[in-house]
Order: C-alpha cells, then sequence, then structure tokens
C-alpha cells in the first residue's frame, strides 16, 4: 500500500475545490448586491441639552443624493443644506434616560430612495435649581424698608431650573422665616408666593426669609432676603393727590386725593389743601383729601400747584403736590348741554363726584354757570344765554312776558317765540314738509297727513313764506334751522319736559305729551327712494333725541335766522 502525506493531501484539495469552481464559473461571475442604501450609523448616547454631529453614508448612489434627518418634535435638528448629509443634533431637557428613534432619508438622481434609523438615548443630566425672590420696593421709601403694618408679597416665581426650561420645572416650594417678629405662623409656606403682614412695633427691625426650591428631579436650592420694618411711630401716612390736570377758567378742578394709614392708632388724620401761583382758585372742601375747586378766570395759560398736606396721630406730616394747568377760557360758537348733575354708578345728583371724572359737569359753559364765573350778555338756565325781543327787534328786560323773538348771545342765532293766540304762531298748529329747493330730491308734502295750521296749506315752506311776508320782528330771512342749530336749543340737564328753557321759550308745545317733534331743514338719507329722500330730520323736545321723519308727516316748526 501506498500512503500520501498530509502536505500532499492538501494540495491535492485546493486542485480539486478549483476545478470545481471554474466548472461552476464561480470566478467569473459578479455575486455583490449593489441596491441603493443608506447607512444613519451606529446607536448613540448623549446628555440632555447637548449636541452632535450627524452624517450618513450611501452606497451605490445614481448621481447626486439628497438627505433628510427626522426625529420626535422634542428634538431639536439643524441641517444647512439637503446636499450633504451633515446636521445638528440638539438634545431636549428630559428627567429620565429616554431612547428616541432618529431616521435619515436619502434620495438620489433616479428618484431611489432608501432610510435607515438608529437609536439615540438621552440622558438627564440634573444641575440644581437657582432660587429667587423678589419683592417690590414701597412707594417714596428705600429699597428694602417697609412701614409697620402693611401687607407684602415675597415672590419666588423668578425661581428657575437651569437644565429644564417648562413652567413647571419647580416642583416644591418652602418658605421660613430666621429673624425677626414672627409673620408666618398659619400662613401656607409651600406656595410659589408668601404675602405678609409687616409687625407693629415701638422699634424698627429686621426681617429675614428663607427660600428652598426643589426641581423635578429632585436637586434643591436655597436663598435669603431680608427687609427692615420701620416702628410705628416712622410710619407716614399713605397720600395720593391724582393726576396732573388741565382745565380751561372757571371748571372744575379735581382734588381727588386719599389719605390713609396703615396703623389704627395714627387716626384721625387730618388734611389741609393749599396752592401756589399767579392766580387764585377757590378751594371747596379744603380740610378733606377728597376736595375739589373752581379755576380761576384767567387771560394767559396758568400753572398752578396745590399742594395736600397730611398729619397723623404720631406727627408724622406728609404733602404731595398736584399739578394743574389753567387756560383761558375759549370764546364759546356753540352752547353747552345744560347738564349740571353728576353721576356716581348709581344715581343722579348734585355732590361733587371725583371718583367718577371727565363727567359733563365738570367741563364748559355749564360748569362756569354752576360756580357763578360764567359772563353772559342775557340770562338763561345753565350755560345758556338768551335775550328777549320785542316785535321791532329790540332787546327787552329779561323779566317781561310778552315777546316775539329771543337771541341766543352764544350762536347768534335770532329764533322765532310760539304764541297761544290761535295766530300763524301758535303752538298746537302742525305742518308737513315741503321745500322746492334743497329737498334731497323730493319736495315733501304741500298737507301732510294730520296738520293743522291758519294757512291754505300747512307745510314748511308756505309757513317760512309767511313769516317773512310778516316781517316778524322786524326781520325777512326766517328760515328753517339746520339739524346741528336747533338741537342746540336742547335742555339734556332739565328735569321736565318740553327740554327747552321755557323762560325763553314758551309755549313749546305739551311737556306730557309722548313727542314734540320740531322740523330741521335736512333731508334724511334713510328711506331714499329713486336717488330722492322721502325723509327729513327732526328732533324731539321730549326726549331730546333726533330721528327721521316721512315729509308727509306733522311736526312743529320753529324758524331761525342769522348765526355766526
Amino acid at each position: 500500500m501506498t500512503y500520501i502525506g498530509l502536505t500532499q493531501r492538501r494540495l491535492f484539495a485546493l486542485i480539486l475545490a478549483a476545478w470545481m469552481l471554474t466548472a461552476c464559473g464561480g470566478l467569473s461571475k459578479e455575486t455583490t448586491d449593489e441596491t441603493f442604501a443608506v447607512n444613519a450609523g451606529r446607536d448613540r448616547s448623549m446628555p440632555e441639552q447637548s449636541s452632535i454631529s450627524l452624517s450618513a453614508q450611501v452606497s451605490y448612489p445614481s448621481g447626486e443624493v439628497t438627505y433628510r434627518w427626522t426625529a420626535p418634535s422634542s428634538i431639536s435638528i439643524t441641517q444647512e443644506a439637503t446636499t450633504s448629509s451633515a446636521a445638528t443634533l440638539t438634545a431636549p431637557a428630559i428627567t429620565s434616560e429616554t431612547q428616541f428613534t432618529i431616521s435619515v432619508t436619502a434620495t438620489d438622481a433616479s428618484s431611489q430612495t432608501a432610510t435607515d434609523t438608529f437609536t439615540l438615548t438621552v440622558t438627564p443630566q440634573n444641575s440644581a435649581p437657582t432660587a429667587v425672590i423678589t419683592v417690590d420696593d414701597w412707594p417714596d421709601a428705600d429699597p428694602g424698608t417697609y412701614p409697620a403694618g402693611v401687607s407684602i408679597t415675597l415672590d419666588g416665581r423668578s425661581s428657575f431650573d437651569g437644565d429644564n426650561t417648562e413652567s413647571n420645572a419647580i416642583a416644591k416650594w418652602l418658605w421660613e422665616q430666621t429673624a425677626g417678629s414672627d409673620v408666618t405662623s398659619g400662613l401656607e409656606a409651600d406656595q410659589s408666593t408668601l404675602v405678609i403682614s409687616t409687625p407693629i412695633a415701638d422699634s424698627r427691625q429686621t426681617l429675614t426669609f428663607t427660600l428652598t426650591v426643589t426641581d423635578q428631579e429632585g436637586a434643591t436650592n436655597t436663598t435669603s432676603y431680608s427687609i427692615t420694618v420701620l416702628s410705628a411711630f416712622e410710619t407716614q401716612p399713605q397720600v395720593t393727590v391724582g393726576m396732573d390736570q388741565a382745565v380751561f377758567g372757571g371748571e372744575i378742578i379735581l382734588l381727588d386725593g386719599t389719605a390713609t394709614s396703615s396703623l389704627q392708632a395714627a387716626y384721625p388724620l387730618s388734611a389741609l389743601w393749599t396752592y401756589s401761583g399767579d392766580s387764585e382758585p377757590t378751594i371747596m372742601q379744603a380740610t378733606q383729601a377728597d376736595a375739589y375747586a373752581i379755576a380761576p378766570m384767567v387771560s394767559a395759560t396758568t400753572t398752578l400747584e396745590f399742594y395736600l398736606t397730611v398729619e397723623d396721630s404720631y406727627g408724622n406730616v406728609v404733602t404731595e403736590t398736584k399739578r394743574v394747568t389753567v387756560r383761558p377760557f375759549p370764546v364759546r360758537v356753540l352752547n353747552d348741554t345744560g347738564i349740571t348733575q353728576q353721576a356716581d354708578d348709581t344715581t343722579n345728583g348734585t355732590s361733587q363726584q371725583n371718583a367718577w371724572p371727565g363727567q359733563d359737569a365738570h367741563k364748559g359753559a355749564d360748569a362756569l354757570a354752576s360756580a357763578g364765573v360764567l359772563n353772559k350778555a342775557g340770562r338763561g338756565q345753565a350755560g345758556f344765554d338768551f335775550t328777549k325781543l320785542n316785535v321791532n327787534g329790540d332787546e327787552q328786560d329779561d323779566d317781561v312776558t310778552q315777546f316775539s323773538c329771543v337771541r341766543d348771545n352764544v350762536t347768534g342765532l335770532v329764533w322765532e317765540i310760539k304764541t297761544t293766540d290761535g295766530g300763524l304762531r301758535d303752538q298746537d298748529h302742525l305742518y308737513s314738509w315741503y321745500s322746492t329747493d334743497n329737498n334731497g330730491g323730493a319736495e315733501g308734502s304741500l298737507n301732510g297727513a294730520a296738520t293743522q295750521c291758519s294757512l291754505t296749506d300747512c307745510n314748511t315752506e308756505d309757513y317760512i313764506d309767511a313769516i317773512n311776508s310778516a316781517g316778524l320782528c322786524g326781520f325777512y330771512d326766517w328760515r328753517l334751522p339746520t339739524h346741528g342749530e336747533l338741537l342746540s336749543l336742547v335742555h339734556f340737564g332739565k328735569g321736565s319736559s318740553p327740554r327747552i328753557d321755557t323762560q325763553y321759550f314758551p309755549y313749546t308745545g305739551d311737556g306730557t305729551a309722548s313727542a314734540l317733534w320740531y322740523w330741521t331743514s335736512l333731508p334724511s338719507a334713510d328711506g331714499v327712494s329713486n336717488d330722492a329722500a322721502q325723509n327729513v330730520w327732526a328732533i324731539d323736545f321730549i326726549s331730546g333725541v333726533d330721528n327721521f321723519l316721512n315729509k308727509s308727516s306733522a311736526a312743529s316748526i320753529r324758524l331761525v335766522r342769522a348765526g355766526r
């Protein structure tokens, strides 16, 4: 028997294997997989709120490749160019170890896409929170110094956790007092704020407080804050004087001051308003903190300073200053409303109401009339200024009862006066609206429903012609008033109807009627038909409101002439 050695056997095996591969074509055929693929990289770990760089590799792309990284919304990924796989990932703040899936999708020029993912493990890296105490300074006191007997708030809401930006980053609060008279007994010490009342004592003292905050991961931090509390004898009254003002001469100046003390033993408080300046205002109720003054009549803009001085029973004196600019009252061209009453939140009355500033009664000619400083050429209620005229247009004494016209010394208008004699100007006569000119496209009605008068046709144009033919008060240019002119006669401050000064405008109509409509010359846009106004504005002297009436309606007339 012939034996083959070990070396010979190995050589034989190699030759046999080569022959088999050749026979099968194994050395000439390509066996590698050439499919387009992307590799996102290995799984990774990182601390919270830190950043890492991302990159991906592709295999067998066709042309240029674009990359898109995606992650849960709490993770921030910044990718400057989609043609590069390079990107930066920033981990979120967390409270416990958390895993996230990060994916990358690659697309080549042949629209082939491939996606791969890796697992990102983010670990919390907790740092201690920061406790912060803030306290608002007391007005007119040194920083950190507070009166006795007042409430102040120690505020810990500015405390924060640097590695957790959520609003609930601070999980626990704990307040403690470490110095001074105890002011925390019975208070809830586990809230974000602590409201204390400063102690009342014979000497000033220092109160010290600590705040310990705990974050969501259990880390803590403590800070302290000290305040100085004045003694009862050092605690001054609190005094305010309201905002600076600007008024016209004769108007009301609101001296809306307040005087209080945090100490019951400091009462009673005495108050006194004084002033300085080149003009002399009239101060009403000068020994009350909540007072008012009548501005002086001035010929040029003048500045006054008002001083409210308050003294408590300890002898502490506080003075606050209010500056008021007084301007000359302007020449009037319009009437005021007649309102002299002032309102609080429930009623109207004659009492001064500083708590509701800027009321009608505080301003204008009515305020001057109430103060007795309004110069008038004639007479009239509130800020109205009228002069009676006789049949020839001459001025009459204020107390005469027989007169034909009235001049409004503010507007310069002259008004007709109604009568009760059944004649042309009788108060009970009613007219439809009619005008051949300036009529809004529709002349109106010659004799509307319910009209009654001493003329053949009861309408505004025929009435105007009749009054001008008669030369009422020696004038021949009578006309219907405009909306604004007629509204200027309404006395909104009058407590009874009709709402007009009946000493100068008697026989206006029945004050118990539901309405007393008087025509104006102004057609209304309401009720236009085929571009023609069917209605006209009118004023109701019962309610003082305006409204539009159809031209065929029956209403009263008060003619006017002249004006500024």
